[in-house]
């Protein structure tokens, strides 16, 4: 209802159009390194999204908008409410008699695809202030501009609040799926916190076997860009973990583990359903007393040691005979099948969150883009 009240209020405010070279000073960063920096807690605002490091100075005293001035996330909007460094980017100060920061913030926000439309450059993008300088900004009293702020400041803090506390189930989840995949699959160490019985793992009985023994290792084939789909029937795995495509064949079937051997050289991945790995990708096809989904989670406990002996190149390559020789234990198919239950409904809680968290922040983004755009949207006279 708040929200609505004010909508009313700014459809009748009188407003003021002005640039922001003319409510506001905008000014460069200072040049500064980290090798000769001496480290501390203020943070050096660059070309990210983040601060590039910490040093024992500041040149903004605070209630300060940032602007990233080169690199990729070149034009990227920040606001600063404590001291900070501003170095390969540019500061803009408000009038507070004219424009509240916060108030100046959030427009800027709601511009924010036009300033990275600014980038000019060759090979390294850049944003100036002058450009940004050049923007209009509607100023109506500053009662309304600090009901917006305080509309949209409570908007922002809840997707911040919300986001924290999903991450922080989230990495939870994660723990605890890694703690029950490493006591169920380390045979021949402490009892297992899960069994059926007060019958303890080394007490079972397991077949140690070479990956290159157990399973075998096939290359996948090699596609050319021109033959993939934007949409199709079948996900095609080259060098990561996102399908690089779709084509309208297979050439494996679902229930199969793979490895990534370039890009991103050493995640391990399973498929239920179907799909194309291209040449990039080694399937590992099992034989019939042991689970393709219980090697997908035994092999995840040997991920970073997989990883340790990536060639680490322009192209990051993992060669077949880095993980061949991985010694895998084999119970008996009930007993893998357990495991896998097991393993699977943990797994579940993560892939159900890591999936949901993503939704559910941009969900409320939405909302604050929305009423920022309603609360936003003066009427400019002509």
């Amino acid at each position: 209802m708040e929200n609505k009240n004010l909508l009313y209020l700014i459809r009748d405010a009188d407003v003021e159009w002005k640039t922001f070279g003319e409510v506001a000073e905008l000014k460069r960063g200072t040049s500064v390194t980290k090798k000769t920096a001496v480290e501390g807690k203020y943070p050096v605002i660059s070309g990210g999204q983040q601060p590039a490091y910490f040093i024992d100075k500041f040149n903004r005293e605070g209630e300060t908008i940032t602007v990233a001035g080169s690199g990729a996330y070149a034009g990227f909007v920040m606001f600063w409410n404590e001291p900070i460094f501003v170095s390969d980017a540019f500061s803009v100060k408000t009038n507070k008699k004219i424009v509240l920061p916060r108030y100046a913030y959030h427009f800027l926000l709601s511009i924010q695809d036009k300033i990275h439309a600014l980038k000019s450059g060759g090979g390294v993008p850049h944003v100036y202030a002058k450009d940004v300088a050049r923007f209009e900004i509607p100023i109506p009293s500053l009662e309304i501009q600090q009901k917006v702020v305080e509309i949209l400041d409570k908007m922002i803090d809840y997707v911040t609040e919300l986001t924290t506390e999903l991450t922080t189930e989230l990495t939870l989840r994660q723990k605890q799926y890694s703690y029950y995949r490493d006591q169920l699959l380390s045979f021949g160490a402490d009892a297992n916190p899960l069994s059926n019985s007060e019958e303890s793992l080394e007490e079972l009985s397991v077949e140690w076997r070479s990956l290159g023994e157990i399973s075998e290792i096939k290359r996948g084939k090699r596609l050319v860009k021109n033959d993939l789909e934007e949409v199709g029937e079948y996900p095609v795995y080259q060098n990561s973990m996102t399908p690089m495509g779709y084509y309208h064949q297979y050439n494996f079937e679902g229930d199969n583990t793979f490895i990534i051997c370039a890009g991103a050289a050493g995640e391990i991945g399973y498929m239920s359903e179907n799909f194309w790995a291209a040449d990039d990708v080694s399937v590992l096809t099992v034989p019939s007393n042991l689970m393709s989904r219980y090697l997908y989670h035994f092999l995840l406990t040997k991920q970073n040691s997989i990883k340790s002996k990536v060639r680490r190149a322009s192209v990051p390559r993992l060669s077949k005979i880095s993980f061949e020789n991985i010694k895998i234990p084999v119970p008996a198919l009930s007993e893998q099948k357990r495991i896998v239950e097991i393993l699977d409904k943990f797994d579940k809680l993560t892939s159900d969150l890591s999936e949901g968290l993503p939704r559910e922040i941009e969900l409320r983004q939405k909302q604050y883009e929305y009423w920022r755009e309603q609360l936003l949207s003066f009427k400019k006279e002509y």
